[in-house]
């Protein structure tokens, strides 16, 4: 059997009894069986879960219709209706209602994306869609991103389905297609397709947060994330005289782009506060005794390990040029060359990438834009931000939650379009020395056992009291 979590994974005692006398709404104790059913529950979920290779491998070549259908089927046995909804052949979306104890506030979407990006098995020590539990890590493709918080998200309403709970709110239980992929046969056709399924909900919790960092000195935060930068793909292309390439030419397309796309790679763009970003970092300078400086925070980065690799490029816009094209001989200079730029804003900073971006291009330059999503902030703040401190605090006492801005996107951009405000709030305890953002579409992606455990109770908890 796996391992069952005790101590901070919140199992209650010996045959304990369901207690409706709380000042909680519909509050109630899980017996010690119940409670290690739920966690053994979780544990092979996700080994199921990776064992089916929902791959999106872009340009509208995934297929999520055998872990959607795992999904219902999972669901179904416990009693739970839900619909399969087909964007596009085998990419597909499961949705599912459940009703809350009290229907007139408004209810809250949980929701996940079951597609992973593809993985090469020759890069991997493990089969990478075996789901092996070893060294005490779930391994796979997808253990963290984010079958991990499918495997919750299921155990968690299979569970109340058990035992006759009632959640306080109505739940829109949703999992997407396509979110590795721009989310265009998941969540954005759902919004654009379906936005009656939505109706009444104002809150989403997702993947990328509520995660643990430990910093200097010991100090173990809890990463929620309340804001995504937006992104603006551009393609650039620059127009020449064509000619041999024995010949001198001073109208080179191939010289002007490499030139414009040196100066946008090699741009040290000037460090933004955000919001949220204020928050994250002055909660690091207060914790390590270290300063703030609202213009220059990249000192405090090292106190962070790993998670410096994304909030480095939370701090500032950034442009990457990512694609380059030209010609088509060795010996013939071409009259056009185009590269891609994959551009990259904070909140409340798009005009200073696009500005930023057709100042080094030049006037000889065109700049087209391929693709644009918005950047996201919310709150960190409200009974629902108040119940993810208070069920990380019941399993983690020691544990900090801070809010933090996320360097990609998630699906929650999308529901941003209805109104429904979103975090991301995955849970998991993480061991000090783990470099979890490595993990993120990496090699060995592995989620460890006891850090499930501890993800499943306290989403559990979060979703009993917001």
């Amino acid at each position: 059997q796996p391992p069952s979590c005790v101590g901070n994974a919140g199992i209650v005692g010996q045959d304990r009894a369901m207690n409706q006398s709380s000042s909680r709404p519909n509050e109630y104790n899980l017996t010690t069986a119940q409670m290690k059913e739920m966690e053994e529950d979780v544990l092979v979920l996700l080994q199921e879960l990776i064992r089916i290779p929902s791959v999106n491998f872009g340009e509208g070549k995934g297929d999520e219709k055998a872990a959607a259908e795992y999904c219902a089927a999972k669901l179904a046995e416990v009693g739970i209706a839900s619909e399969l909804i087909e964007a596009g052949p085998n990419r597909v979306n499961v949705v599912a209602k459940i009703a809350g104890s009290d229907t007139s506030r408004p209810g809250l979407v949980l929701h996940g994306h079951i597609d992973v990006v593809p993985a090469n098995a020759d890069d991997w020590s493990v089969d990478p869609f075996s789901g092996v539990i070893k060294d005490g890590y779930i391994w796979g493709r997808g253990a963290v991103d984010m079958k991990d918080m499918d495997a919750m998200m299921l155990a968690t309403v299979r569970s109340w389905a058990k035992t006759g709970y009632v959640p306080p709110r109505n739940i829109l239980l949703v999992f997407f297609a396509d979110e590795e992929a721009g989310s265009v046969y998941g969540s954005r056709w759902l919004v654009k397709n379906r936005p009656e399924l939505f109706a009444g909900y104002t809150e989403a919790i997702s993947e990328v947060g509520g995660f643990s960092v430990t910093i200097t000195g010991g100090h173990r935060l809890y990463f929620v994330e309340g804001a995504q930068k937006g992104i603006q793909w551009m393609k650039l292309t620059a127009k020449g005289d064509a000619g041999h390439g024995s010949f001198i030419n001073r109208n080179n397309a191939v010289t002007k782009l490499s030139q414009a796309i040196a100066r946008i790679g090699e741009y040290e763009w000037p460090q933004r506060e955000t919001k949220t970003g204020g928050k994250f970092f002055r909660k690091i300078a207060e914790l390590t005794g270290d300063v703030y400086d609202a213009t220059n925070v990249r000192p405090l980065l090292k106190h962070i390990g790993g998670a410096a690799r994304m909030m480095g490029a939370t701090i500032q816009n950034t442009a990457n040029p990512t694609m380059i094209e030209a010609g088509y001989k060795a010996n013939v200079i071409p009259g056009s060359a185009s590269a891609v730029v994959d551009g990259r804003f904070l909140p409340a900073f798009e005009g200073e990438l696009v500005s930023t971006i057709k100042e080094f291009a030049g006037a000889d330059i065109e700049v087209e834009l391929l693709v644009r999503d918005i950047a996201l902030e919310v709150d960190f703040e409200g009974p629902l931000v108040e119940a993810m401190i208070a069920a990380i605090a019941k399993f983690d006492p020691e544990g900090i939650p801070v809010p933090y801005v996320m360097s990609g996107g998630t699906d929650n951009k999308a529901l941003s379009e209805l109104g429904i405000v979103g975090y991301g709030f995955s849970p998991l305890r993480l061991p000090a020395d783990l470099d979890f953002f490595a993990l993120f579409h990496g090699v060995d992606e592995r989620v460890p056992v006891a850090g499930l455990v501890f993800g499943v109770n306290v989403l559990k908890e979060l979703l009993e009291t917001a």
